[in-house]
């Protein structure tokens, strides 16, 4: 791809001088065409916008065909270039591509043939780029009661003609995500994607295939702090697709894990952003998620309620950003009080934050909860083994060590269930760490695996 390609621009391109009359002759257009064309081509807005208020559907219908049977790449720009315009001087146009008069005609067509974007798809940047923005305006802009001639009863010969909402949906996703993965444009790509992502990802076709694309874990690297311009319009976007996502579960069940660092990015956002629109939607994203799975406990051990009740002594002008922190203050609140010892403590070691907190050398904490350790397949246990073999923190590794320790001591089968999870082998290898708190702790787990509670506590004595 040439730099030249990259690097153009809409005016730049529409400085350009189409051979209409060229393509009349070679019958490509019609003289009907060529005629709206002579009044619309190089014209100021002033003049196009009575034109596209008397003949609006005439002339989508014209830009379209050309689309679809011209195929020479400095046309097909110019009349990207000519919907852009038309566009971004009023975006309800898109309206225009939905009028009735055109229901015959798949407006979708020049970009989809065999359910590959033809424009999408190609090495020219600024045709990839046009092409999806315009595509996500469109299908945005289309009537609420809308529906697809696949799925309205039409006749078949118009069923086959027409493309699809959802073919049109799951192509844009793929394309999308595609540019996630491996931008083609080194500084373009990842903002053009997440913008287009931000406006249809409230389709639900969209979130479904987005998420079955793994699209979730593509865009969570890009919740991170901004200061530029550019950069606090990429994290809006961002944050905005995350908020939209978290009204689709399988979206919720992925950023409910802990390696997904969803919530942590997002604290970080609110503590440092001072861009009102930004901070409005991490919030409301937040108190999407808090009453679903974990996040509460995941919420209270990122410190989220001091958080948030520092944002709430800040001045804020939007009405809906305040109600949310209100909402999310209250119920941040609730969830301290209703959270055990227990549900902190598995919170903890489910986010590998280990510290020497009380509850670890607590008595009484490992007598009264000795028998949750047993909830699904003993999966703490199974989490502190995981952290022995893969933490590069050494005080988790030391916390883990000592944990193990007090469930051997404390479990009536502690030493036979820590045998047959093979704990032995994972804690032998800490025995010799360069770290002094890693071999005690691991040397005291040995001590209690093999010698039991009385002389393992004698021996750390």
């Amino acid at each position: 791809m040439a730099i030249e390609q990259a690097e153009l621009t809409t005016d730049e391109v529409l400085k350009r001088d189409i051979p209409w009359e060229t393509y009349m002759t070679t019958k490509l257009i019609t003289g009907t065409s060529l005629q709206l064309l002579r009044r619309y081509d190089k014209k100021p807005e002033s003049t196009k916008a009575p034109l596209l208020d008397d003949d609006g559907p005439a002339y989508i219908q014209v830009f379209v065909t050309i689309l679809r049977d011209i195929y020479k790449e400095e046309t097909v720009e110019y009349v990207l270039a000519l919907i852009d315009d038309m566009l971004t001087a009023n975006p309800k146009r898109a309206r225009l591509f939905h009028i009735q008069s055109l229901a015959s005609e798949d407006i979708y067509e020049p970009f989809l043939i065999f359910c590959n974007y033809r424009l999408l798809w190609r090495g020219n940047w600024f045709i990839q780029e046009k092409s999806c923005k315009i595509l996500s305006i469109i299908v945005s802009a289309r009537p609420k009661t809308y529906q697809d001639a696949t799925s309205n009863g039409e006749s078949s010969d118009l069923k086959s003609k027409l493309t699809t909402i959802d073919d049109i949906l799951k192509g844009l996703v793929d394309w999308l995500c595609a540019q996630l993965r491996k931008p083609t444009h080194p500084s373009r790509a990842i903002p053009v994607s997440i913008s287009c992502l931000a406006a249809i990802l409230k389709e639900p076709v969209v979130r479904s295939c987005f998420v079955q694309a793994d699209g979730v874990k593509l865009l969570i690297p890009f919740i991170n702090p901004a200061s530029t311009q550019q950069s606090i319009q990429l994290l809006y976007e961002t944050c905005l697709s995350i908020w939209l996502l978290s009204f689709y579960e399988p979206a919720i069940d992925y950023m409910a894990m802990a390696t997904s660092r969803c919530l942590p990015r997002l604290a970080e956002v609110i503590k440092s952003s001072t861009k009102e629109k930004v901070v409005r939607v991490a919030v409301l994203t937040l108190k999407n998620l808090l009453p679903e799975g974990n996040f509460g406990a995941q919420m209270v051990d990122l410190g989220m309620l001091q958080i948030v009740q520092n944002l709430r002594a800040q001045t804020w002008t939007d009405e809906d950003l305040l109600e949310a922190l209100n909402q999310l203050e209250a119920d941040l609140k609730d969830n301290v009080k209703k959270m055990s010892s227990f549900d902190k403590y598995k919170q903890e070691v489910l986010l590998g934050h280990l510290d020497w907190s009380p509850v670890h050398k607590d008595p009484f904490f490992w007598r009264e909860n000795i028998s949750n350790f047993e909830e699904n397949d003993f999966q703490i246990l199974r989490v502190l083994i995981t952290i022995l073999d893969t933490s590069a923190d050494t005080r988790a590794q030391a916390v883990a060590c000592f944990d193990l320790s007090q469930f051997i001591q404390s479990h009536p089968a502690g030493r036979v269930i820590a045998t047959n999870l093979k704990v032995k082998e994972r804690v032998m290898k800490l025995m010799n760490h360069e770290n002094a708190e890693v071999t005690k702790n691991a040397l005291l787990c040995i001590q209690r695996l093999f010698l039991g509670a009385k002389y393992a506590s004698f021996l750390q004595a």
